[in-house]
């Protein structure tokens, strides 16, 4: 069962949705997906993001070069009014590395959302197996 975590910036106009981090038994790194939609009037920057379970965090980006893929952090992250950014595999995701211990199957992991205002949106990312 799914279950989708939305939580929303003090003023409503910035939401994230369905956190969730693929488990990967024995290992110091993971990658964060999730959904933000900023419901406001004006343009919001993401300039960051912790998470208190790894030494580092960041936003990557995955792309795929013919049969290549590559990945390169992004300093920043725009989303226009209205606009709604999804972190899939194979895409944006937040890269976790340095983890305070393996996480595990339904384990709950926070992460915060820094943007350019000062504003921040603090996430709980739901730990998945690796088969699901």
């Amino acid at each position: 069962m799914l279950l989708a975590t939305c939580v929303a910036a003090a003023d409503g106009t910035l939401s994230a949705s369905s956190a969730w981090i693929r488990a990967i038994p024995g290992s110091e790194v993971a990658a964060a997906y999730l959904t933000l939609h900023n419901g406001g009037a004006a343009a919001v920057t993401v300039v960051g993001v912790r998470c208190p379970l790894a030494a580092t965090a960041m936003i990557h980006e995955t792309q795929l070069h013919g049969t290549q893929s590559s990945m390169r952090a992004r300093e920043t992250l725009a989303l226009a009014p209205g606009a709604t950014v999804v972190f899939a595999p194979g895409g944006l995701h937040v890269m976790l590395e340095g983890l305070a211990h393996a996480l595990a199957p339904g384990e709950e992991v926070p992460l915060v959302l820094l943007f350019a205002d000062g504003r921040s949106l603090t996430v709980s990312a739901r730990v998945r197996a690796l088969t699901e």
